[in-house]
């Protein structure tokens, strides 16, 4: 037998023995300093780690130091006194150990993936992606702002983004960037990209795109969520997508427009593109950014909100890669399949006129899997699919693609022949757990929550498939069945019936009873919508919950990679699921229309409470707390049929944006909320701090740490004044 092999044999052989034992940080950090550090210092190891180890496994470090140390006589400490040392060696070198402690089977499957090494003894700490990562989990591994200080926080700088036109924008919803000391956002109506300096906010450059005719006709106006920042073999790049449909690429130092790109920077994306038979317009555009990943730059697509479309054919919403350096399309993903390609089946009458089903939400990626997840949503129209019968792949699904050439890799499709405009609305999360299991976690508008297998897309929870109601629209066609999550439960309420009904007083009740009674209740979140003034019965439509903003949105969610824990925010607002024949209007046999949604004089017709944050154990599956989002809203606090009843602390009916540090969740409350930002400890969500802003904080939150401080920046906007982006830190 060789050396190598015996080697391997010996390494394995340690690894099994090992197996059924428990590794503990604090007994690994008595081994080091016995054993070890005559001749080395924690810091050593930290590097070492980072430097040798990143992207193996606890397993490849176990095996390392048994058979090599210490030096003089290697493999002469116990089993356990190696496993405890292997799990020091990680928490020192930056891979999270929960509690301090686990079992040796997962410290053996354990990924090497150190949190970003700044955050070990250096002052700065970026925020280079819109959701923190391409990993998507909006965690910062920062705590210079805590609990016992995080009251004290104060403005350092303010940005006005009135000045960027073609009139003052008053509402941002723009999520900056901080790379090498420079905050990166998007302001104005046409999309200008501004980078401010990260201590000052002083403006250093700002870029103004003049797309003339292409922006008058843009279906998606306005400043958008952000941009994509990407160092690209050393030519730090800006990647914006323009109101026009433009891809931009523009010098991170400069701003100047990377003219090797495209043409002098620019790529068309309206060339290319699968439109819609017998349509003349071209309803495509976006407000996210695209997703860089190595050296590919991959491009969505939005449309108009499809609720009322003019016809049901449309332009598709084709997913794109474009090489970084040059601009070249290197592959297209077809989300609307053609004949002969897979999921065409799944079109029972044909793919070839229908359109939409684009991904407008963030994407991730995985570099050391070679995939990009996309977040895809549903075809046209938004609540009737008469015209396109069948499940209709791959609207509304998570699709994993290899990123370098398009290839799908895995599917998911979370809601068959999507009538709901259930579109998948947020970037799927890249969550290692605790024990190693390397997963995507994707939530969705409807208030489930999907864990798959992020190289297979295989759930890790049981999904059953049941059975749904059917319709009762003419020309409309259901699946009998839709995928319902076993774990978790959902994470907001779904269906509508009576019990729902707000209850505050007898008299408020009993209102409420007689709006519902124009309508039908929903028996499940699957219930299809009805018609407005139904022949059979006389209803106006059908009462739902959630609506088709949310449940969660594109907000997204938080992961913290410390403990597994997920937190979720989301909203309770009724909708009215009404369908109307309005040949004027459109082609499609029914759009929505009729009925608006119900109320008992301003009360929402649904109990409280109207927003929350849900925090989700990833591991067991399991509801760890929940906690409304904000205070009960003035409108209803005061309301004259409610003097004198204490209804609680209700939260509000809008979508919270969520950042989350090493003890901290910060929520704002989103478009419609109050202007304060909350801060909750991670652990309880209970409220450490309320935090009064200048504005509502419509933009999602950031934090970056820069020179030794750390700072919260985010878009906050008030009626009747333009948007600021505002940063907040430690005096």
């Amino acid at each position: 037998m060789t050396k190598s092999s015996l080697f391997l044999l010996f390494s394995i052989m340690g690894v099994a023995s090992a197996y059924g034992q428990e590794a503990s940080v604090e007994s690994g950090q008595a081994v080091f300093e016995a054993e070890c550090s005559r001749c080395h210092v924690p810091v050593d190891m930290n590097a070492r780690v980072r430097a040798t180890w990143t992207g193996r496994t606890g397993g490849d470090l176990y095996n390392f130091i048994r058979t090599t140390m210490p030096a003089e006589t290697p493999g002469s400490l116990t089993n356990d006194d190696y496993l405890h040392l292997t799990a020091y060696l990680l928490q020192n070198g930056g891979v999270p150990i929960a509690g301090g402690t686990l079992t040796a089977d997962a410290l053996t499957a354990l990924p090497i993936t150190p949190v970003a090494a700044s955050a070990a003894g250096s002052d700065t700490v970026e925020w280079a992606v819109f959701n923190g990562s391409n990993a998507a989990t909006r965690y910062a591994p920062l705590d210079q702002i805590n609990a016992a200080n995080v009251a004290t926080l104060t403005p350092a700088w303010s940005f006005d983004t009135g000045p960027f036109g073609p009139e003052p924008e008053n509402t941002s919803v723009t999520t900056p960037l901080m790379v090498d000391g420079r905050v990166y956002l998007t302001a104005g109506a046409t999309r200008n990209v501004v980078a401010l300096d990260a201590a000052s906010g002083q403006m250093l450059w700002m870029w103004r795109p003049d797309e003339g005719a292409r922006f008058d006709a843009a279906p998606r106006k306005g400043s958008g969520k952000g941009l994509t920042y990407y160092d690209n073999n050393g030519q730090k790049t800006i990647y914006v997508m323009t109101p026009g449909y433009y891809l931009v690429a523009l010098d991170a130092a400069t701003g100047r427009e990377i003219e090797s790109f495209g043409d002098k920077g620019w790529v068309d994306l309206q060339q290319g593109l699968r439109r819609g038979p017998g349509r003349e317009d071209l309803d495509i555009g976006m407000s996210f950014m695209p997703m860089a990943v190595d050296g590919v730059v991959i491009a969505g697509a939005a449309h108009l909100v499809g609720m009322r479309p003019i016809s049901a054919s449309n332009v598709k919403g084709d997913i794109r890669g474009f090489d970084a350096t040059t601009g070249a399309l290197l592959w297209t993903f077809k989300t609307i399949p053609e004949p002969g390609e897979e999921g065409y089946e799944s079109w029972l009458a044909g793919a070839d006129f229908t359109g939409n089903a684009g991904v407008w939400a963030p994407m991730s990626a995985d570099e050391e899997l070679g995939l990009v997840f996309l977040p895809v949503e549903a075809a046209t129209g938004d609540r009737y699919g008469g015209d396109r019968p069948g499940n209709n792949l791959f609207s509304s699904s998570t699709v994993a693609l290899n990123y370098k050439t398009g290839e799908k890799v895995w599917h998911f499709q979370t809601t068959h022949h999507d009538i709901w405009d259930w579109d998948t609305p947020s970037a799927p999360i890249l969550a290692n757990l605790p024990d190693g299991r390397k997963t995507v976690i994707q939530t969705l508008k409807q208030s489930h929550l999907f864990l798959f297998d992020r190289a297979t897309g295989t759930p890790l929870f049981p999904v059953e498939e049941r059975p749904v109601p059917g319709t009762d629209v003419p020309g409309e066609w259901t699946a009998l069945t839709q995928p319902f999550p076993v774990k978790p439960l959902p994470f907001d309420r779904q269906g509508f019936q009576e019990d729902d009904l707000v209850d505050f007083t007898p008299e408020i009740l009993a209102r409420a009873k007689e709006a519902a009674s124009r309508f039908r209740f929903s028996t499940s979140v699957f219930t299809p919508p009805s018609l407005f003034q139904d022949p059979k019965d006389g209803t106006e439509g059908t009462l739902h919950l959630p609506s088709s903003t949310g449940g969660s949105n594109w907000e997204g969610s938080a992961y913290d990679p410390e403990t597994g824990l997920i937190y979720v925010p989301s909203r309770t607002a009724t909708s009215v699921l009404s369908l109307t024949h309005e040949p004027d209007a459109s082609s499609v046999a029914y759009i929505q229309g009729g009925s608006r949604t119900p109320s008992v004089d301003g009360i929402p017709l649904v109990k409280p409470p109207y927003g929350r944050i849900t925090a989700i154990d990833m591991m067991s599956g399991e509801h760890v707390w929940q906690v409304v989002n904000g205070d009960t809203p003035a409108a209803i606090k005061n309301h004259p049929l409610l003097q004198g009843v204490d209804i609680g602390r209700t939260g509000k009916p809008t979508r919270s944006g969520l950042v989350l540090t090493k003890t901290l969740l910060f929520a704002g409350e989103g478009v419609g909320g109050d202007p304060v930002l909350w801060a909750h400890d991670k652990a309880t969500g209970d409220i450490v701090a309320r935090i009064d802003m200048p504005g509502v904080v419509t933009g999602v939150p950031m934090t970056y740490m820069y020179e030794g401080k750390q700072y919260l920046v985010m878009a906050v906007s008030s009626r009747g004044e333009s948007a600021r982006i505002v940063a907040l830190t430690l005096p």
